[in-house]
C-alpha cells in the first residue's frame, strides 16, 4: 500500500501535466478564446489596479513607515495576533490593496529580517485579502448591481479575516530569544536603507522592476487558469464535479444550480463570481461571501509563487483562507436572517 502511495504520490502531477496538454490540442479554439480573455482581464483589469500598488508598496518599505506603524501599533498587533507592530503595515495595505499584496509585504518582512518565520507564517494566515475595489465596485455594483451588498461584503470579509488572525496568534511556539534579538539587529540595518534624493532614483528603478516581474507572474496565472476554467466546461468535467459537492450543498438546502459556479469559484474567484452573483438571491450573496473569503486556487499559487522564495511555509495560508472563508459565509447568513 505505502509503494502504490508513493507511486502515484510521483505519477499524479505528471499525469495532470500530460492531461493538460492533451486537452490543449482537443479543445485548442476554445482555449485560445479563453488565453485571449485572461490577457484582456489582466491588462485592462489587473494591471492598471495592482502595478501602482506593487511599486507603492516596494517604495514603503524604503521609508520609516514600517517602523512608525510598529511603535504606534505594536501595543494592539502584539497581544491580539501575537505579532510585531509592523504586521499592521501589511494587514493595511492587504485590505486596501487586495490580493495579493499582502503576501507581497510578508515575504519582504522575512527576506529583509523584520520579522521571524513564524510570525510570518502567522501573518500571512490573515493579511492576503481581496480590496474593496473589487468586492464593493466589481462584485456589489457591477454583479450584484448594490453598493450595499458589496459594503456587507467587505464588511464581512474584513472581520473574518480580523478573527483568523485572532486564532493564529497560537500558530506554534514563541519565537526564541535568539531569534528576536536577530530580527532586532537586522531592524536597525533595515533603517540605513531609507529613500532619499541621493538613492532616490536607484530604489525608484528597483521597485518598479520588483513590481513588474510581481505582475508578470499574476499575468501568466490569470491566463492559465482561464485556459483551465475553459477546459472544465469544454471537457464536460465541470458537470462531473459538481456531482461530488451536490450532497453537501442539498445538506445545507443550497440549490445544486450552484454547484457549477462554486467549483470555479473555488478554482478561479472571477469567473465563479460572476456565474454565481444573482440579484435579490440570498443564496447567491453567501455562496460570493465564502468564495471571497477563500479566494481560489489561482490565488493560492500566486502567493505560492512569492512567499517560496521568502521559505516561508504556505500551510497557515491554506487553514487560514478556509477559515476566513466558513466565517464569512455564516457571518452573511446571520446578517441575512
Amino acid at each position: 500500500m505505502k509503494f502504490i502511495i508513493v507511486k502515484v504520490k510521483k505519477t499524479i502531477i505528471p499525469f495532470c501535466i500530460v492531461i493538460f496538454t492533451l486537452f490543449l490540442v482537443l479543445y485548442s479554439s476554445n482555449n485560445l478564446i479563453a488565453a485571449k480573455n485572461g490577457i484582456i482581464l489582466w491588462g485592462f483589469s489587473i494591471v492598471p489596479s495592482m502595478f501602482p500598488f506593487f511599486v507603492a508598496t516596494e517604495l514603503l518599505s524604503y521609508t520609516n513607515i514600517i517602523h512608525i506603524l510598529g511603535k504606534l501599533l505594536n501595543k494592539i498587533m502584539k497581544p491580539i495576533f501575537n505579532v510585531p507592530g509592523i504586521g499592521s503595515f501589511a494587514l493595511i495595505m492587504g485590505i486596501i490593496s487586495g490580493y495579493p499584496i499582502g503576501a507581497k509585504i510578508v515575504s519582504n518582512f522575512k527576506e529583509k529580517g523584520l520579522c521571524t518565520n513564524v510570525e510570518c507564517e502567522r501573518l500571512l494566515s490573515f493579511t492576503n485579502n481581496s480590496g474593496p475595489l473589487f468586492i464593493i465596485g466589481t462584485v456589489g455594483i457591477s454583479m450584484f448591481s448594490s453598493q450595499e451588498i458589496g459594503f456587507k461584503l467587505f464588511i464581512i470579509h474584513v472581520l473574518s479575516c480580523l478573527l483568523v488572525g485572532f486564532l493564529f496568534r497560537w500558530w506554534k511556539k514563541p519565537v526564541g530569544a535568539s531569534l528576536v534579538s536577530t530580527r532586532s539587529n537586522k531592524i536597525q540595518t533595515n533603517k540605513l536603507e531609507t529613500i532619499s534624493f541621493y538613492n532616490l532614483g536607484e530604489i525608484l528603478s528597483l521597485s518598479i522592476q520588483s513590481a513588474i516581474k510581481s505582475i508578470l507572474i499574476i499575468g501568466g496565472f490569470v491566463v492559465l487558469f482561464s485556459v483551465i476554467v475553459s477546459m472544465l466546461f469544454s471537457s464536460q468535467l465541470l458537470g462531473i464535479l459538481a456531482n461530488f459537492i451536490n450532497p453537501l450543498l442539498q445538506f445545507f438546502n443550497i440549490p445544486t444550480s450552484f454547484s457549477n459556479s462554486i467549483i470555479v469559484g473555488l478554482i478561479e474567484v472571477t469567473n465563479g463570481l460572476k456565474m454565481t452573483a444573482i440579484p435579490n438571491s440570498n443564496f447567491s450573496i453567501i455562496i460570493c461571501s465564502f468564495l471571497l473569503g477563500f479566494g481560489g486556487i489561482s490565488i493560492f499559487f500566486q502567493v505560492l509563487s512569492i512567499t517560496s522564495k521568502a521559505k516561508i511555509s504556505i500551510k497557515p495560508y491554506i487553514i487560514g483562507k478556509f477559515l476566513q472563508a466558513c466565517f464569512s459565509a455564516i457571518f452573511m447568513w446571520i446578517w441575512i436572517k
